[in-house]
């Protein structure tokens, strides 16, 4: 019934007719293939290449990055819903991997199961009713939501409290208790892996029915709404595969770091700056928010080490000042730059 009413209800409303049209696909040219094979081989040789720790840690905590934005830019992007406290669900991935191995020796990938199910459970228990709300209203309710999320853990003692969790290190059965102490390629794959399957996801999400039912709902909801769309039902779901994707970086991010407190993986300033990655990159495209990813996090990176850990913000000018330059350039973000660089007419 809802297909037939909004097929029926294109040609009545310009929103809704931009979100069905589907943009030109070209077939992708030569020198296309040439760079995503050159893309993908770097990718996979960079850590035989680069083989010091630092290295690879920081394209380890791009993929972790890129994976939790991925998840944002499913609900902002697609879905038009501005949410600020996706650390919850990085929070509740992070203590479902570390609590459960720490506790009963559940193997963590077991835990980031049962932290995708919760953080899903969890999403699904505050979109029924903040999504009644609308606009900034929604944004500033999962921001509370998400400062409330850090306080219950911090007092919440069975899980660690304030101290957090520090996971027992397990040398014999690496796969199992997913530790890998001899070097960092297992970590860099596994993430590589995680992020590839995350896209993979995303980009059929934008082919399917779901996506056009998403899209028409950023658009223009309550058109949307009024041809038939259960408008809540789909905004449900695109805050549960959100947080899910949300949830197993912070799984990730446990395992790779070995501990964890309310601190690091609940702080609202981890919310805010996934925010600033995709829009940086590009929002409601598939590769912008790795392409956000892939400048903001090295650059703070450079700006810690230049600057100092305990520098006086000069790393937050750096992002503003880039972010201003890129809003006014390339209003869609990076990824607007990144197709005329691959070549004019592509789509990502």
């Amino acid at each position: 019934m809802a297909e037939r009413g909004f097929a029926a209800g294109v040609a009545r409303d310009p929103a809704l007719a931009e979100a069905r049209a589907e943009p030109p696909r070209p077939p992708p040219s030569r020198r296309q293939w040439v760079l995503a094979a050159v893309f993908a081989a770097g990718l996979l040789a960079y850590p035989l290449v680069f083989d010091q720790p630092y290295q690879q840690h920081v394209l380890i905590m791009i993929f972790i990055y890129a994976l939790m934005a991925q998840g944002w830019n499913v609900l902002a992007g697609y879905c038009g819903q501005i949410s600020l406290g996706q650390a919850v669900f990085f929070g509740i991935g992070a203590y479902s991997a570390a609590f459960l191995f720490s506790h009963f020796h559940v193997s963590p990938w077991l835990g980031m199961a049962v932290g995708v199910v919760v953080s899903a459970a969890v999403a699904l228990l505050i979109g029924f009713p903040t999504f009644r709300l609308k606009g900034h209203y929604f944004a500033i309710a999962t921001l509370v939501i998400g400062e409330i999320g850090q306080t219950i853990f911090i007092n919440w003692e069975y899980v660690g409290g304030a101290t957090g969790i520090w996971i027992p290190i397990e040398r014999e059965s690496p796969w199992f208790a997913f530790q890998f102490h001899e070097n960092k390629l297992p970590y860099y794959y596994i993430g590589l892996a995680f992020l590839v399957l995350a896209c993979l996801c995303v980009r059929w999400l934008e082919r399917s029915r779901t996506g056009l039912y998403f899209r028409a709902i950023r658009e223009e909801p309550e058109a949307a709404a009024s041809l038939g769309i259960d408008v809540r039902r789909y905004k449900l779901i695109a805050f549960m595969v959100s947080a899910a994707f949300t949830s197993v970086a912070g799984s990730l991010f446990t395992q790779y770091i070995l501990v964890i407190d309310p601190e690091t993986v609940f702080p609202l300033i981890l919310s805010i700056l996934v925010v600033l990655m995709t829009m940086l990159g590009g929002v409601g495209t598939l590769w912008g928010p790795i392409i956000g990813v892939g400048v903001l996090f090295p650059l703070s990176e450079f700006t810690r080490i230049y600057f100092g850990g305990t520098g006086g913000a000069e790393d937050l000018m750096i992002y503003g000042a880039l972010i201003l330059l890129i809003s006014v350039l390339y209003p869609a973000g990076l990824i607007g730059l990144a197709r005329k660089v691959v070549g004019a007419g592509s789509h990502a």
